[in-house]
């Protein structure tokens, strides 16, 4: 099963690059040849667009496999371990909560979408918005995972803090104090 999931993330991840590389490709190409030739690729705008929403999905699905959304953990870390374990229960059951609302949201707007088509393209909205159905599932899934090792008591203190330190900010080395006529 673990190696299915692999697949299926690396099958994501290869997705991502496809529609950064299509986008790329189809901006630049219609700056030039607008700049160059006075001309242009009609569907590219759009198809950029549909890549752009595509690309953000995936994205949040893998950065949620690897824990690295942004939080704020400043609190959460000076709690005791109960404290962590109800606020990481109330984190993952508000994001179940908005997941399942996405898939609902989704499957609401399933009939409009199936019958729009897009104006340049010429597919079926659902192409492009039924991504919802899919980032919905793959998320919720990852809060029961969490849910479940929670409460059967799988989780470490360090897993009870869902952030992971960002890697932006310089890890600055605090020296430690030297007594007073010490050599440097």
């Amino acid at each position: 099963m673990r190696k299915a999931i692999e697949l299926f993330f690396k099958l994501l991840e290869l997705l991502v690059v496809a529609a950064l590389v299509a986008m790329v490709v189809m901006v630049f190409g219609n700056v030039v040849l607008r700049y160059f030739f006075n001309s242009g690729i009609l569907v590219s705008e759009e198809l950029s667009r549909y890549c752009f929403i595509w690309l953000t999905y995936i994205g949040a699905m893998i950065a949620m496999r690897d824990r690295e959304h942004l939080g704020v953990d400043t609190l959460v870390r000076r709690l005791p371990r109960l404290g962590k374990k109800f606020c990481l229960l109330v984190s993952e059951a508000l994001m179940l909560g908005v997941n399942v609302l996405f898939f609902i949201g989704t499957w609401k707007m399933h009939g409009l979408q199936v019958t729009n088509v897009s104006p340049v393209v010429g597919i079926s909205m659902i192409w492009v918005y039924g991504v919802g159905y899919v980032v919905a599932v793959v998320m919720a899934l990852f809060n029961l995972a969490v849910l479940y090792r929670l409460f059967t008591g799988q989780l470490s203190d360090d897993e009870l803090v869902q952030v992971v330190e960002s890697e932006d900010l310089p890890h600055v080395a605090i020296p430690e104090a030297q007594p007073q006529g010490a050599p440097r």
